[in-house]
């Protein structure tokens, strides 16, 4: 039976049915995959075997909630992407490319070396990750993988879900990054360290024992979460979208705290309900919704960026036609106000500084999106493009009052918005490359360059025609 080819179905069938073998077979098959993804995250072998080892076991212990069988070897990757980031948070630190110096590596003594690092030096390993670590982790991968499996492209491309051609591309591209005097050298060495078959004893060994099955606690959700919102999950960064909820939540409360009549209070409220209630629940719950079956039917980068494009989208045209609508009515209301004789007075300095903050850390998560991806000028030149706006709508609240400030609030809101489509027309290919790891060429196979131009071109005309729309009549004058 050892010679023996099993389907995935059958090996999770048949470990369920308590055949510690059975997984014997499948981290036999999938070993060289999770191990060598794992050290393409983390440059370190020693550190990605662990890893990988970790990935296996909770696999055991979570394999009766995998759904699809056929999917095994999606699942797998999905636990080694979770367990990856937990190591990296547990760690506190970026991905292991801190090899040792090359200079210093053969003077540091080294702890007892697991068995595939018994013919790999430190000093190798120092060599080896410091070229490799140069290349984009999109042509890292099949890279690595091609050599430990004794360079078989169509193992690779099985392993990877890629076709052969894009598989020779990527390994073309590779090569070419690497430098000249140490490519012989790395693909003897990534030879050498292919985990072997003590690997898998060494899996089965730190197996939990169990009776019966592979049967273990509740959980296993958690445990492959996170492969697409890994991928995409920046447009949604966590810090400063939920400080921008706040301030604006802030600025919508102090607008009616300073309503000057009762009616304006009413339409600024109910307004600010139904914007905050869209805003709160598109991002809670329909965010969720959509990353979730993201995860569950495994999209590839071509259909996220479809759906994310599309989602958030309709979301920033929904959101802009409500603020629309805000403006005209509030305009209208205080226009009436007016007209009876009554009179607003400009803002006292401590609630005009209060309004001016809170309007421009509502916007400041594009900023963050810069810094997040190590984009340092773009993050500053939005900073300070947001500085010298903040102290002009200053300038503005203290010199005007009733609805010429509406007015040049509405103005300052425009220009807010104008500088968060320029800065994501301009940088959001380069964000997500660095956030990926790959080059901007490699984006724009999944992220076309028109693609953000059109759909801002496409907001804007909607904001356009709902001005247009929503614009009053002029009174026709009387004879």
């Amino acid at each position: 039976m050892a010679g023996t080819e099993y389907s995935d179905a059958q090996l999770v069938a048949n470990t369920l049915a308590g055949d510690r073998d059975a997984f014997g077979r499948i981290v036999a098959k999938y070993q060289t995959l999770i191990c060598s993804l794992a050290y393409s995250r983390l440059g370190n072998i020693g550190q990605s075997e662990d890893v990988a080892q970790d990935t296996f076991v909770v696999a055991w212990c979570h394999l009766r909630h995998l759904r699809d069988p056929e999917k095994l070897r999606a699942w797998l990757c999905g636990i080694l992407r979770n367990r990856i980031q937990k190591y990296l948070h547990r760690e506190g630190r970026e991905p292991a490319h801190d090899a040792e110096p090359i200079e210093l590596a053969d003077h540091t003594p080294a702890p007892d070396p697991l068995p595939s690092e018994e013919s790999v030096t430190r000093e190798e390993e120092a060599i080896l990750w410091k070229s490799l670590s140069k290349i984009p982790e999109i042509y890292r991968e099949p890279l690595i993988l091609f050599y430990r499996e004794h360079q078989s492209i169509t193992s690779v491309a099985l392993q990877l879900d890629l076709t052969e051609d894009t598989v020779k591309q990527r390994l073309s591209r590779g090569r070419k990054l690497l430098q000249e005097e140490v490519a012989t050298f790395v693909e003897r060495t990534l030879d050498r360290t292919a985990p072997t078959g003590a690997f898998s004893a060494m899996v089965l060994a730190a197996l939990p024992v169990v009776t019966g099955s592979a049967a273990a606690t509740a959980g296993a959700a958690t445990a492959a979460k996170g492969a697409g919102a890994t991928k995409f999950g920046f447009l949604g960064a966590w810090l400063a979208p939920y400080l921008g909820i706040f301030s604006g939540l802030a600025v919508g409360w102090m607008s009616v705290r300073l309503a000057p009549t009762e009616a304006e209070r009413r339409v600024k409220l109910r307004s600010l309900i139904a914007l905050w209630g869209f805003i709160l629940g598109w991002c809670f719950i329909a965010k969720p919704a959509v990353y979730a079956l993201g995860r569950h039917y495994q999209w590839n980068d071509q259909t996220w960026v479809g759906v994310l494009a599309g989602f958030w989208w309709f979301y920033a045209a929904v959101v802009a036609g409500v603020i629309v609508v805000f403006f005209r009515r509030v305009l209208a209301v205080r226009e009436q106000f007016e007209a009876t004789g009554g009179a607003s007075v400009p803002l006292a300095d401590r609630k005009r500084l209060a309004v001016a903050v809170a309007l421009h850390l509502a916007c400041c998560w594009v900023a963050y999106l810069a810094w997040e991806a190590a984009d340092r000028i773009w993050a500053a030149i939005i900073i300070a493009g947001m500085i010298p706006m903040a102290g002009w709508y200053l300038y503005q609240l203290r010199r005007k009052a009733g609805s010429v400030s509406m007015r040049a609030s509405a103005k300052h809101m425009t220009l807010l918005c104008g500088l968060i489509l320029l800065a994501l027309n301009l940088r959001l290919d380069v964000w997500v490359a660095a956030r990926r790891g790959v080059s901007v060429a490699e984006v724009h196979q999944f992220l076309p360059v028109w693609l953000i131009p059109l759909l801002s071109v496409a907001l804007i005309a909607w904001v356009a025609a709902l001005i247009a729309i929503t614009k009053p009549k002029a009174k026709a004058t009387s004879r």
